[in-house]
Formats: C-alpha cells, sequence, structure tokens
C-alpha cells in the first residue's frame, strides 16, 4: 500500500472536500431561489396580466361594436332609447382602456397598440358615430341614414383592425411570458440535476477519499495488529495514511514496544518463580522430611528417652531412700542433685511435648463458652488455690471459636502463674474480664502479684526463658510460651500491660463471632456507656455479673501502695 500523496492531515481534506460542495450547494440554491422568484414572477404575469387584457381586449371590441350598432339603429328608427347601448357602450369602453391601463407597465407594445385603437375610435366617434346622431336628432332618420356610408363603415374596420392588432400584440405578450416561464423552468430543473450530481459526485468522491484515507490504511493496521495479537510482539507495525494514521500506528507501534517488554520482563519473573517454586518445592519435601523427622523425635522423646529417665530416677530415689544416712552428707546432696535433674529433665521433655503439639495435632475449631473454661480451670487449679488462699473471679465471658482443650491450657497457664507469683503475706487474686474492640476480644488477666519491669516484659514469652533461679519459683519457663503459641494458633496476639497499679496484667485478643461484632454496632448506633477500662476490671467486679471460684472471698481491689511491689520477675509454670 503506497502512501498518500501530500502532507494534509485527514481532517483537513474532509473539510476542504466538505467546503467545496458546501460552496457549490450555496450557489445553486441561491441560483434556484433566484430562478424561482423569476418563474413565480413570469407565471404572475401570464395569469395577472397577459389573460386579463387578452379578456379585456375582447370586452373592448364588445363595447366598440355595441356603439356602433347602437349609431346604426339610431339612425334607422330615430328613436332615442336606441342610444342607450351606445352610451353603455361608451363607458364600457373608458372602463375598460382605464383597467387595461393598469397591467401595461411591462408590455409598452401593447400600450402602443392600445393607444391605436384609441385614436381610430376617437377619428370614427367624431367623424361618424357624433354626425349621425346630430344630424338624426336634427333632421331626421333620412339625413341621419344619409350618413351611414362605405367611407363610414371602412372608418369602423379600421378601428376593428387596431382591436386585432392589439388582440394580436396582447397574445404575443402571453406567448413570450408562457416561454419564460417554460425557459425558467427548465433552468430550474437544471439546477436541481446539476446539485444533485454534485451531490452525488462529492458523495463518491468522499467514499473513494475514505476508502483510500481511513479504510485501507485502518485495514492494514488492523492486520498488523492481528499478527501481533498472535504473538508475533517483535513484528513492526508501519501506517500510512493521513498524519493522524501516522501517529496512531506510532503509539500502537509503541504500546506494542511496552507489551512485548513487559512479556519479555514477565516471562524472566515466570522463570524466576518457577525457579523459586521449585525451591519452595525442595523446602516443602525438606520440611516434610523434617516434620517426619520431629515426629520420630517426638515419639521417642516421649517413649525412648523418657524410659531411661526413669529409671535413673527410680535408681536415684532408690540410692536416697535406702542409703540416706549411711553416707557422708556430701554423697546424700549429690543423691538428691541426681534425682531432682531426672525429674527436671523428664518434666521439660512433656513440656516441649506439649509445645510442639500446638497446632500440629488439632481437633478442628468450634464454638467455645469461656464462661465454662474458666470453670474448668476453676477446678484445675482448686488445689492450688486453696494451698495459696487464691481467689479467682471473672466477668461474663464471650463465646468464640477455638479449640476448647488449647484454650483451657491457655487460662489454667495465666492463672496458675498468677498464683504462683504472689506477693509473701499478700492473699493471690486474680480477675479474668473481657470486651469487645473492634472485631477482636480483648481478654485480661490481672492479678495483684509481685509484677514485671518494663524492661522484661517480650522476654517472658520465650521458651525456657527464665528470669528467677529454679529455687526461687518452680517450673521450666515455658507456660507462657505456651500461652503465646496457642493465642496466635487462634489468630490473636499477647502482651503485658505495664501501665496497671499494681501486680501484673496479661491481656491477649481473640477473633470475636460475626453477631458479636454485628449486635455491637447495633447497639453502638445510640451513644453507648464506655467499658470500663482494665485497671478498673477489678473494682467494677462488684457491680457486673461475674463466676467467681470463691464467692466468700473480697474482689480484687482496684490499687496497693506502690510499696507493695517488688523488683521480682515472674516466669511461666512448668
Amino acid at each position: 500500500m503506497k502512501p498518500v500523496s501530500g502532507g494534509w492531515s485527514l481532517r483537513r481534506r474532509v473539510i476542504t472536500l466538505l467546503t467545496v460542495v458546501g460552496v457549490l450547494l450555496i450557489g445553486l440554491a441561491a441560483a434556484e431561489a433566484a430562478m424561482a422568484a423569476r418563474n413565480r414572477t413570469q407565471i404572475d404575469a401570464v395569469l395577472n396580466q397577459t389573460g386579463p387584457l387578452r379578456v379585456q381586449s375582447q370586452e373592448l371590441l364588445n363595447a366598440l361594436l355595441d356603439q356602433e350598432t347602437a349609431v346604426r339603429g339610431y339612425a334607422v328608427s330615430g328613436k332615442p332609447a336606441d342610444l342607450g347601448p351606445y352610451r353603455e357602450g361608451l363607458d364600457q369602453e373608458k372602463a375598460v382602456i382605464a383597467s387595461m391601463g393598469t397591467l401595461l407597465g411591462d408590455y409598452p407594445q401593447v400600450g402602443r397598440e392600445l393607444r391605436i385603437v384609441e385614436d381610430r375610435v376617437q377619428q370614427w366617434r367624431q367623424s361618424v358615430a357624433e354626425p349621425v346622431i346630430a344630424t338624426t336628432e336634427r333632421s331626421g332618420t333620412r339625413a341621419g341614414q344619409a350618413l351611414v356610408t362605405d367611407q363610414a363603415r371602412q372608418q369602423f374596420d379600421q378601428v376593428r383592425t387596431a382591436v386585432a392588432d392589439l388582440q394580436e400584440e396582447i397574445l404575443a405578450a402571453r406567448e413570450q411570458s408562457a416561454s419564460d416561464v417554460r425557459n425558467s423552468s427548465n433552468v430550474l430543473v437544471v439546477l436541481l440535476i446539476v446539485a444533485a450530481l454534485v451531490v452525488v459526485v462529492a458523495g463518491a468522491v468522499l467514499l473513494l477519499s475514505l476508502d483510500r484515507m481511513v479504510i485501507r490504511p485502518l485495514t492494514g493496521l488492523a492486520t498488523q495488529v492481528r499478527e501481533v495479537a498472535e504473538g508475533d510482539y517483535q513484528h513492526r507495525i508501519a501506517t500510512v495514511g493521513p498524519p493522524e494514521f501516522i501517529r496512531l500506528g506510532d503509539d500502537v507501534d509503541a504500546m506494542r514496544q511496552k507489551i512485548a517488554s513487559d512479556l519479555a520482563e514477565v516471562r524472566e519473573a515466570r522463570e524466576r518463580i518457577e525457579w523459586v517454586n521449585s525451591q519452595l518445592q525442595k523446602q516443602a519435601e525438606e520440611l516434610t522430611r523434617s516434620n517426619r523427622d520431629l515426629e520420630q523425635f517426638a515419639y521417642v522423646a516421649s517413649h525412648d528417652l523418657q524410659e531411661p529417665l526413669r529409671k535413673v530416677a527410680s535408681f536415684c530415689q532408690l540410692l536416697q531412700r535406702r542409703y540416706a544416712g549411711q553416707l557422708d552428707e556430701r554423697a546424700d546432696q549429690y543423691i538428691a542433685f541426681a534425682v531432682d535433674g531426672a525429674q527436671r529433665m523428664q518434666r521439660l521433655i512433656n513440656d516441649l511435648l506439649a509445645f510442639s503439639r500446638i497446632g500440629r495435632l488439632t481437633t478442628g475449631f468450634t464454638e467455645v463458652d469461656l464462661n465454662k473454661v474458666l470453670g474448668d480451670v476453676a477446678g484445675q487449679t482448686e488445689a492450688a488455690r486453696q494451698y495459696a488462699d487464691a481467689e479467682l473471679t471473672w466477668t461474663e465471658m464471650p463465646v468464640i471459636r477455638g479449640e476448647e482443650p488449647l484454650l483451657t491450657n491457655l487460662l489454667a497457664n495465666l492463672v496458675s502463674n498468677s498464683i504462683k507469683f504472689r506477693r509473701p503475706d499478700v492473699p493471690p487474686k486474680v480477675h479474668v474480664s473481657a470486651r469487645l474492640v473492634g472485631s477482636e476480644w480483648e481478654i485480661s488477666c490481672q492479678d495483684n502479684g509481685i509484677g514485671i519491669e518494663p524492661e522484661f516484659a517480650d522476654k517472658i514469652f520465650v521458651i525456657f526463658q527464665r528470669l528467677h533461679s529454679k529455687d526461687a519459683y518452680p517450673g521450666t519457663g515455658i507456660g507462657l510460651a505456651i500461652v503465646k503459641k496457642i493465642v496466635e494458633y487462634h489468630g490473636g496476639r499477647v502482651w503485658v500491660d505495664t501501665d496497671v497499679p499494681e501486680g501484673t496484667a496479661i491481656r491477649f485478643t481473640l477473633p470475636a463471632l460475626p453477631e458479636d461484632v454485628e449486635a455491637a454496632a447495633a447497639a453502638a448506633d445510640p451513644p453507648a456507656q464506655s467499658q470500663p477500662s482494665v485497671a478498673d476490671d477489678a473494682t467494677a467486679s462488684a457491680e457486673t455479673p461475674e463466676q467467681s471460684a470463691d464467692p466468700d472471698r473480697p474482689d480484687l481491689p482496684g490499687g496497693a501502695p506502690e510499696s507493695g511491689r517488688t523488683g521480682d520477675m515472674r516466669e511461666t509454670v512448668g
């Protein structure tokens, strides 16, 4: 396909063509309007001038004939009544001539013929009609008839001839006007035909131009675009035609280059992703193998490792019982160390197994009522609470989705820690509360124990991390690590609130049920009373519905003297 010659844009070409066609059509329309006006004028002349003139010329002839007949009749009879037609004809003659005079503006030749008729009529009247009438009145009919001679008849024939010439001139003028009407009508038809030809030619030129300047370049561009769409992204798009199409082709080619570049990047990224997927597949296989090894280790730890530990502990206890007092004091101490170490090793193995099972051995999430869970926790910690004279209270707790055994283990660890890390000579008080924050339940476990310094708030959740010696507080240091893993397994987070005035407040979140969130949103439409802060949960326990493991004891106090806090740190219960 050859480039279109010239540098005119498509818009300029179309505007130029339409302008030329418009000028031609406007000129033809003006000519047609002028010719139509002329045609109407000529038709008016035929209908309103030459036609009435022809009729009036006949009326003039009739009026003259009436006059001539009346004059001859009066000359014969001598009766004055016979002159009535003469006078009526005379009046009609004057009226007709006056009426014809108003229609002769465009016909001077007809006017000249009319004046000739008037002159000859006047001559006939002066030489024939008036003398006959006067002679008949004065001398009688015989004298009047003597004046009606052949010469008199010849004069009236001249009048008839003049009227005939007038009628012929009027007819000629009428024929000329009719011819002009026909000519102007023909010209009008020709102009209409020319206008139609201009429209047809302009349409043909426009169609050919559009085919050459629009359809062909577009077809070529579409063909090249289809080639690119079929996958040939390296095919350069070359466009011909008006400048607009060339710019369009350049833009499309730039888009092709961008797509080709992006596709190259996508291919590279896909290759990298495939490589990463292969590495991930290898890692997944390695993790699967590692999990099998861990499961095998867990089995070995729970069976094979504990068997020799139990044997060591049993024989050490047997030595301790049988040879107690028979050896020296140092030997008894060594035996006690061995027994304690073996038992502590068993507890570490059991806690490690419990930690590894979280999220791996699952029973599936169900709706769990935390009120029931706290009731179970109260039963599990009853012995420890009685020994420490501790009090466990809680407000109305929500229903959430989770695993009930894990949630029971979570709250049991928190309550046990609160009881274990109590202040000397101060009965422990543990209070559990919950409040809805957004789409989560924020659950708090607050006590009046020894507290935690802010710089160690994150350290206590590390597995086997102890902040005290094993002699000060028993345990393996894994309890709060289990708490954190259970909370995160349920989609929440756990932290220590260091802003409480007394003791320790451990807070964690659990996702709320959708119906609880919707109910809270509906209740929030009117201004709702704000829930009490965590620091006030203990003091508000007497005003809110709650369940208590020891209803006879007072609530957890809202605060205690600052001197009641110690520098000791808490650890988890093994």
